[in-house]
């Protein structure tokens, strides 16, 4: 299969009888392609980078490594400073530079924006007309 370090997961609960009823055939993966014969990947880039964005994709690639639109979703989308890790729940810090200086409890998740198009996206493909559509079902 194309991608299967990708899609491993997706295809082993497809093909188990005991999920397939439960499991809809989406990797929550942006991908960008030319419609050929082919279907070949397009490497994404900044100009992409709203697209991604609004798809609600919790993944995506092609990527070339180095690419600037990687370093602008550290910083628009993950709020990570260079050389700093991505501050979550437990950064208790005051500082704008490195809130991540004081560590609070680890456990806490406080959802941001991306987690809400996330929402939208699982919701969207959760309605009847998508779930059905796309459900793995075989007998």
């Amino acid at each position: 299969m194309p991608s299967s370090q990708a899609n491993y997961f997706q295809t082993v609960l497809c093909n188990a009888r005991e999920f397939n009823k439960t499991v809809i055939n989406d990797n929550l993966h942006f991908v960008s392609s030319i419609e050929a014969p082919k279907k070949e990947q397009i490497t994404l880039g900044l100009n992409d980078f709203g697209s991604m964005i609004q798809s609600g994709a919790a993944f995506g690639s092609k990527f070339l490594p180095d690419d600037p639109v990687l370093d602008h979703i550290d910083q628009k989308v993950l709020n990570r400073k260079q050389g700093k890790i991505v501050p979550g729940g437990w950064c208790l810090g005051e500082s704008d530079e490195d809130p991540c200086t004081e560590w609070g409890d680890r456990d806490i998740l406080r959802p941001g924006p991306g987690a809400r198009r996330l929402e939208r996206r699982l919701v969207e493909l959760l309605s009847n007309d998508t779930f059905r559509s796309q459900q793995c079902i075989y007998q």
